[in-house]
C-alpha cells in the first residue's frame, strides 16, 4: 500500500476508504473471521480513550501472535488521537472499529457530524492540541475521511510488512 492523503489532508480514497482489510484479498476462498473490536464511544466521556487503547492492545495481542505485535504503540497512538478527535470535536457518540486481516490493521472511528476533520502543523504554542490527525498522517500507511449517513467515519490503515 503506498502512503495515502499526502499534503492535501483528509480525503476519501476510492476503494480504500470502501473496503477494510479483510475485505481486500487475493486467492484466498476460505477465511475465518479477522479479529474485531468494536466499541461505542460515549458522548464526551473521555475515560473512553484509556479504555480504547486498552481493547485495542489485546486485540493486537492476538494479532502479536502471528508475530506482528510491533505495530501496537503506532497504533495505540493513532486509535487514541482518533478517538479523542471524535469525543472532543462533536458532542455525540461515537462508533470505534478495528479489524485486524492478514495484510493489516484498519481502524476507523465513525460519528453522527459530517464536519470534515482538517490536518493543522502543529504550533509550539498550541501545547498539545492540533496534532492529531498531523501524527495520523505522518504515521499511518493510509488514511481518510469517509461520509455515511449522517456523518463520517476517519480511518487509518497500517501494513503488517511495515513492523
Amino acid at each position: 500500500m503506498e502512503r495515502q492523503a499526502r499534503g492535501g489532508g483528509p480525503i476519501a480514497i476510492g476503494a480504500f476508504s470502501a473496503k477494510t482489510v479483510e475485505d481486500r484479498t487475493d486467492d484466498v476462498t476460505e477465511q475465518t473471521p479477522a479479529p474485531q473490536l468494536r466499541r461505542r464511544l460515549g458522548r464526551s466521556d473521555l475515560r473512553a480513550v484509556p479504555e480504547a487503547r486498552r481493547a485495542l492492545r489485546e486485540l493486537l495481542g492476538q494479532w502479536g501472535k502471528r508475530g506482528r505485535s510491533d505495530l501496537s504503540d503506532v497504533a495505540e497512538l493513532l486509535t487514541s488521537e482518533l478517538v479523542t478527535n471524535a469525543i472532543v470535536h462533536t458532542d455525540h457518540d461515537a462508533v470505534l472499529t478495528a479489524t485486524v486481516g492478514p495484510r493489516g490493521l484498519h481502524v476507523e472511528v465513525r460519528d453522527f457530524v459530517a464536519r470534515r476533520p482538517r490536518v493543522r502543523m502543529p504550533v509550539a504554542d498550541d501545547g498539545t492540541n492540533g496534532r492529531g490527525l498531523f501524527l495520523v498522517e505522518s504515521l499511518a500507511d493510509a488514511w481518510g475521511v469517509r461520509p455515511h449517513g449522517v456523518g463520517k467515519a476517519v480511518w487509518f490503515e497500517l501494513e503488517a510488512e511495515a513492523a
